[in-house]
């Protein structure tokens, strides 16, 4: 579905109210089917299903929410506003817990409804993508890793490419990026796929334990080894061994690894044989292991040897609406663990999550909406249900004190040059249009021809709210 070609069903009872949203919505090039009772909406929804209802809460023969109980009831998850005139806290909760998407009050600001719309849409429109990305693309094509931001397009791309070949890899990425997941996709799309694949943390083995631990040992080559064991090594013949954090690996051991890659052969502690292992090794890390080789903490050699293939994995900052993706696949999986039904992410909620940085990554947003849908008791996930840093972050963000704080007050801009510079930015954003851009600024055309033409706004510029009042829509867009 495009945003821009949706069906959007309006309830208002209002005839003029309702022909002037229609107006506005159809201008932005959706499609609009109008009602103005709940059993008229109900005939609608039996003929078509829209991609988005707007519907007043007080109508002759009922309310709204006795419409969004309907799609429910008829299994539609549809994105639902309710508008009203006599809105109160109550209503607003009870419409948010029933399942509306959003509350709105009148008079209503059109700039604003249509912000909602085209928010809701997009988040629709990512949530039936990503349906359609597990229902279809199976894991010969998205490799298991979820996203569709160009940077996780190439490396799904450059994954297949090498996962044809049989030399060692080097995985780099923040930690909570998802560096074992990418191996595991390597080892999927490999020929060794039908083969073991084993992973082991090098910062989790005790370093006098690390050599026997991957090589194995005979029994009695040291206290306590009173049986021959296999090592890692062994275990992962004819597949994939995925060392993780590599860059803890004492110098001793990437000697005997380096070895390992070169000849294909490992000696098991207390043995005197060697013996042939036929293994792909993955290697990842979270650190700088160039620095790491400049310190003198890991062998240049090996280094190299891994550097020749290496994959970057983004972190979750650069990743743009992934993080809706992502999200979304979080909330419908933590819901099947939790036995709990439909579940979903309320415009806030994404919001939220789509301001903050996510310095843990992909780990961290899954655990942010574990702990989301264990405390979520209805089916819509609020920010109050995010942890408390992910709330706090978003608030702190929209701060002025925040954006003005360490700077200089005799550099800051005076008023008139804010306004000056807020026009040509709004002008700029809608592309020159000075309808909308009216609309935007909350002035009549007029109004912002004069300022245009002085260069921008004055002290005292008159709001015209009255003049042009032949043309309801150039008013400043609250109907």
């Amino acid at each position: 579905m495009s945003v821009h070609k949706a069906t959007i069903l309006l309830l208002e009872d209002d005839a003029s109210l309702g022909l002037l949203l229609s107006e506005e919505l159809e201008l932005d090039g959706y499609r609009v089917t109008r009602a103005g009772t709940v059993n008229e909406g109900c005939q609608l929804l039996a003929t078509e299903t829209p991609d988005l209802v707007v519907s007043d809460l007080r109508l002759p023969d009922g309310d709204g929410l006795e419409l969004l109980k309907a799609t429910q009831a008829g299994g539609h998850s549809l994105p639902f506003i309710i508008i009203t005139a006599f809105g109160t806290v109550d209503q607003a909760v009870e419409a948010l817990k029933a399942g509306a998407d959003d509350f709105l009050t009148k008079p209503l600001s059109t700039d604003h409804l249509r912000l909602k719309i085209r928010r809701l849409l997009t988040q629709a429109d990512l949530s039936k993508q990503l349906q359609q990305f597990l229902a279809h693309n199976g894991a010969d094509e998205s490799l298991g890793l979820i996203g569709e931001h160009e940077s996780m397009v190439r490396l799904r791309t450059e994954i297949r490419q090498i996962a044809r070949s049989e030399a060692a890899v080097l995985v780099c990425g923040e930690s909570g990026t998802g560096k074992e997941l990418v191996a595991r996709a390597i080892h999927r799309a490999s020929g060794r796929r039908d083969k073991p694949f084993v992973a082991v943390n090098c910062a989790g083995i005790p370093g006098e334990l690390m050599e026997s631990e991957f090589f194995g040992h005979e029994a009695g080559a040291f206290t306590g080894a009173r049986q021959a064991r296999k090592g890692l090594f062994a275990e992962a013949h004819g597949g994939t061994l995925l060392l993780d954090e590599i860059g803890e690996m004492p110098l001793g051991l990437q000697a005997k690894l380096l070895r390992v890659l070169q000849e294909g052969m490992v000696k098991p502690v207390g043995s005197d044989q060697e013996e042939p292992v036929d293994v792909r090794i993955l290697a990842a890390t979270h650190v700088d292991l160039l620095k790491a080789v400049r310190e003198g903490s890991f062998r240049e050699d090996l280094y190299y040897r891994l550097e020749t293939l290496s994959l970057r994995i983004p972190p979750l900052r650069e990743r743009g609406d992934d993080v809706d993706l992502l999200a979304m696949h979080f909330v419908r999986e933590a819901a099947r663990r939790h036995h709990r039904g439909f579940l979903k992410l309320s415009e806030v909620s994404s919001r939220t999550l789509m301001d903050y940085p996510f310095p843990g990554n992909v780990r961290e947003l899954g655990s942010a909406i574990e702990r989301a849908v264990t405390f979520c008791e209805g089916d819509t996930i609020q920010p109050d249900h995010l942890p408390e840093r992910i709330r706090k972050r978003q608030g702190s963000a929209s701060s002025p004190e925040v954006a003005r704080s360490g700077s200089n007050i005799a550099e800051w801009p005076t008023l008139d040059n804010l306004q000056q510079e807020y026009v040509r930015d709004v002008m700029q954003a809608v592309n020159g249009n000075k309808r909308r851009a009216a609309q935007v600024l909350g002035i009549n055309r007029r109004t912002l021809y004069r300022w245009l033409a002085a260069g921008g706004p004055a002290d005292g510029a008159e709001n015209e709210q009255g003049s042009d009042s032949s043309d309801v829509r150039e008013q400043p867009g609250e109907l």
